[in-house]
């Protein structure tokens, strides 16, 4: 009981303000806060299950910093990928990639390397203890991002949809930079290097939202 009330309170603490908590009240404004409860669940689930049977030995075979590096370079993908919008932006159309598939992989990527998952791993380590870590972990990600929903949903009902778009992807770029950062080495951290990855990361992203532009334009013209 120990190892679980402590791994929730933790996880509780770290969550607040996390880029997974932000993540919460960004899909919250979207869809249905059913649907992204149901997707942090099941991301949660199976991310901490992997963080406290594997993580402790994954670094004896993949070193955690090729890890986080992953996590950032497909985080800032999955912002350009909001950007520009497809299928599964789209709530009312039904498909197997629907916005519950979009939650929970969003929700998975952001939490590899993710001080939780890191959290998640040391608590495992400390306990030597599994289910109880497991279960209290992910209880304190459920009360940390429910939180992030209800603030979602408050604010969805006042952002018009566009903003809200826009607002989420930054959030997911933002954080795979600032994850880049502090998971690249240091030969890489220079200002030359800093300035080239933050002008590219601009230039893409204003060439997926002209192609978003474009997009909308087709869309209405056919209308």
């Amino acid at each position: 009981m120990t190892a679980f009330l402590a791994s929730a309170a933790f996880v509780v603490l770290a969550e607040m303000g996390d880029k997974t908590q932000l993540l919460a009240m960004a899909f919250a404004t979207r869809y249905r806060w059913q649907t992204v409860m149901w997707g942090v669940f099941v991301a949660t689930v199976v991310n901490h299950l992997f963080a406290v049977i594997v993580g402790t030995y994954l670094t004896q075979i993949i070193p955690m910093q090729y890890i986080q590096i992953a996590a950032a370079v497909s985080f800032i993908i999955f912002g350009l990928w909001t950007i520009r919008g497809d299928e599964l932006n789209g709530e009312d159309k039904v498909s197997k990639y629907g916005p519950f598939w979009t939650v929970a992989i969003a929700f998975f990527i952001a939490e590899m390397g993710d001080k939780t998952q890191l959290a998640t791993v040391a608590l495992a380590a400390q306990f030597n203890s599994v289910v109880p870590v497991w279960l209290g972990t992910t209880t304190g990600m459920m009360i940390a991002d429910g939180i992030g929903i209800i603030i979602g949903i408050v604010l969805g009902k006042r952002i018009p949809e566009r903003m809200v778009k826009w607002a989420a992807a930054m959030i997911f770029i933002f954080f795979g930079l600032f994850g880049l950062y502090e998971s690249l080495p240091n030969q890489f951290l220079t200002i030359p290097c800093i300035i080239s990855a933050l002008a590219v990361t601009a230039l893409l992203i204003y060439l997926v939202s002209r192609m978003e532009s474009k997009k909308e334009v087709k869309e209405r013209t056919e209308e």
